[in-house]
């Protein structure tokens, strides 16, 4: 049995106890789940991650892509993982019954991806990908798209993709160029080129089925213009037969992490036979593509999270059976020497790494609950779980991503200069991480996102919403003498975050947009450092009711560690808050006003 990488306590008591996940069976969209079946399905989760996804995680960042033939080969057991993906249901787990799929909230599947993710983040791309994919064609699609692809794609045979990069555009996408010509016989003929297209080609499957976005020819400039085909690699010709769709494969990028997955460069309409199907209406691709990224930006957040949870427990692991030095206090060298989880920068290290991954994944987890109220409940009340969604993904898929940076490096560091060797793993989970602030969008969009467009949504519905829930929970916690300190901490910064809001708007109107938005990444730290702070106090007040009742669901001392780490994150990573204030309040616009010539 491979050594711990995510805690089964934790997990469940965050979907149960504090986000109350088994509550969604009371909906008629998911009456044929229990709690007893969401169980179920995450003790199969962590049977498949510890027996088939964690025994090669070594072999797939030793062993990366590799084109061979015009083909991307990929490890030889991903072709058999993505039939097990499909044939037990986890790429189509969330899908409606109708297309075959289980109808599992969107918050269950998350929780399996973060099981999957913490065993061997590569091979869940390949899955979930598909997923996403599959899901923009039960959305947007005809019945015939549906009927062609979607049976191929639940069943492991076919992957999906999203394919949206270009050379010149990144993430730019109104500069995409990429053109659809339409042809007599209903379908567009495409021509250009795409890059770091995850899972863009591999071996492990049959067909690889790409949602492209294009611009039909003589279409508007600019984002209004982008319109999402289905382009398979491989067609059906008239006899039924596959056949070649001029989709090649130009490159495999070569990364510093994230290696069983492939990123690949794509070109399309070599020799003019690249057949490209509309899905739903010209000139809305960019809209419909939203759709699959959103989920995805949570899912970003979900996989960042993983990894730092594989880290923390790699790190802990190693931390209770690593004896160095004496406690300060102890100056006989005679004595034989201690482990070093009883030094207290180490105990340091560990509650960073411990406080950062458990918020993140109740931060997400919340965003999760958020999206299946939205497509659940009715009326103002989906509306307003939407609007919080909005708000909330900004910080979900930039808070768990640019903070398991640090917390991977903090389990590395524990190691000492053991952890800058190939024969441990924590050097591999600081290079896995990396490309979580750049998956999705980039941490500055993120925050250009939040501070340009969210945080003002429907003249600032959203912010009232989620504030107006988070100071309910602010009201619980002063009711316990434990949370209350933190519980008044946290109303403090948030006032003073609302303050710099207004101060922010007013330079807007003042300084215009560039200025405005200059640092708006700093106020996404900002705002997500609070959100994680709110969960903490969630968490708080879940524990403080597990203490007065005579529930023996949890041992004291996970209740014990669970306050240890809303200690350490008030104490320790909510004033980091007030210097991000100081620096959002300041005049001085040295980001901006910096001539090029004069960064030298």
């Amino acid at each position: 049995m491979p050594a711990k990488f995510y805690s089964k306590e934790n997990l469940r008591f965050l979907l149960f106890n504090v986000h109350e996940t088994e509550k969604f069976c009371d909906r008629e969209y998911f009456k044929e789940h229990t709690r007893e079946n969401f169980e179920l399905i995450l003790e199969s989760a962590e049977s498949l991650a510890a027996n088939q996804l964690r025994p090669i995680l070594l072999e797939m960042d030793r062993n990366p892509p590799h084109i061979e033939n015009a083909r991307i080969k990929v490890h030889p057991k991903m072709r058999g993982l993505m039939r097990t993906f499909g044939n037990d249901g986890w790429i189509s787990m969330s899908a409606p019954n109708e297309f075959g799929g289980q109808q599992v909230p969107f918050t269950v599947l998350q929780a399996v991806s973060f099981i999957f993710g913490a065993a061997n983040y590569s091979p869940t791309a390949y899955a979930f990908l598909t997923t996403g994919a599959a899901h923009l064609i039960e959305e947007f699609g005809s019945k015939e798209l549906q009927q062609k692809y979607i049976p191929k794609m639940f069943s492991g045979e076919w992957q999906g993709t999203m394919a949206l990069s270009e050379p010149q555009a990144g993430s730019s996408l109104s500069d995409v160029v990429t053109t659809a010509v339409p042809t007599a016989e209903g379908h567009y003929l495409l021509k250009g080129q795409k890059v770091f297209i995850s899972c863009g080609d591999s071996d492990a499957v049959d067909n690889i089925v790409h949602l492209m976005l294009a611009r039909i020819e003589g279409a508007p400039v600019g984002t209004k213009g982008i319109s999402l085909f289905v382009v398979p690699r491989m067609r059906a010709a008239e006899d039924g037969n596959l056949v070649f769709n001029d989709v090649n494969t130009a490159g495999v990028f070569h990364k510093m992490g994230y290696h069983g997955a492939p990123i690949a460069h794509l070109m399309m309409g070599e020799k003019n036979d690249c057949h490209g199907y509309l899905l739903g209406e010209p000139h809305k691709g960019l809209s419909y593509m939203f759709t699959m990224m959103n989920e995805a930006r949570i899912g970003v957040g979900v996989n960042a999270t993983s990894i730092a949870s594989a880290a923390y427990y790699n790190s802990l692991e190693y931390a209770n059976v690593r004896a160095q030095g004496r406690k300060l206090n102890e100056k006989d060298p005679a004595k034989p020497q201690t482990l070093i989880i009883n030094h207290a920068d180490v105990k340091r290290m560990l509650l960073f790494q411990k406080a950062v991954v458990e918020g993140s994944l109740s931060l997400c987890l919340q965003a999760c609950k958020y999206y299946d109220n939205s497509k659940t409940l009715i009326g103002e009340d989906a509306e307003n779980n939407f609007l919080k969604l909005e708000l909330l993904t900004p910080m979900v898929k930039s808070y768990p991503a640019e903070m398991s940076n640090h917390t991977t490096s903090a389990a590395l560091q524990c190691f000492g200069g053991y952890g800058f060797t190939k024969e441990f793993l924590a050097e591999l989970f600081y290079r896995e991480t990396r490309i979580h602030t750049l998956h999705e969008g980039t941490t500055a969009i993120h925050g250009m996102d939040l501070l340009g467009r969210k945080v003002m949504m429907q003249n600032g519905k959203a912010t009232m919403l989620l504030m107006q829930e988070i100071m309910q929970d602010i009201e619980e916690a002063k009711k316990y003498e434990s949370l209350k300190t933190y519980a008044e901490t946290a109303f403090d910064k948030l006032m003073k975050m609302q303050e710099i809001s207004m101060h922010l708007m007013k330079v807007a109107q003042k300084s215009g947009p560039e200025v405005y938005l200059s640092d708006a990444t700093l106020y996404l730290e900002m705002f997500g450092i609070l959100m994680i702070g709110w969960q903490w106090l969630k968490q708080g007040i879940k524990v403080e009711e597990l203490k007065l009742s005579t529930s023996k669901e949890f041992s004291t001392e996970f209740l014990q560690s669970k306050i240890n780490a809303l200690q350490y994150f008030f104490e320790y990573e909510v004033p980091k808050t007030e210097g991000l204030m100081t620096r959002l309040k300041s005049s001085n616009h040295v980001t901006v006003d910096a001539k090029p010539e004069e960064i030298l």
